[in-house]
């Protein structure tokens, strides 16, 4: 039960400060989403990340942060494998199963639904 409680406080304070962005700020929501993944990259380079995802599980790798960690944490191990063509493939490998998704279901929410612009 209390690994429910810390996935839910470090996933809904991530989100939280997602939510605070959009609405205090004039950052449009694709900046957002580069600067979590972002943050989460260099979190993860500076050995920040690996104990929260140690701490709270999948409430620290299920957000946009989380996304940027698999990134860093596949190009790592890719580099150690591979050399230097790790750093180029690592990345997407550790990722594809999530890129394929955002892929599918971006398309198809851009066929079911009308989007619109941020004023």
């Amino acid at each position: 039960m209390l690994m429910y409680a810390k996935v839910f406080l470090v996933g809904g304070l991530i989100c939280v400060a997602g939510q605070l962005l959009i609405l205090f700020t004039k950052v449009t929501s694709a900046r957002i989403l580069v600067a979590f993944v972002t943050l989460g990259v260099i979190l993860t380079a500076l050995g920040l990340y690996e104990p929260l995802v140690q701490w709270a599980g999948a409430g620290a790798t299920v957000p946009l942060t989380g996304f940027g960690y698999a990134l860093a944490t596949g190009t790592k191990e890719a580099v150690q494998q591979k050399g230097l063509m790790g750093a180029l493939t690592g990345g997407v490998a550790a990722t594809a199963g999530g890129i394929a998704a955002a892929v599918t279901f971006g398309y198809l929410a851009s066929v079911l639904f009308t989007p619109k612009t941020k004023s």
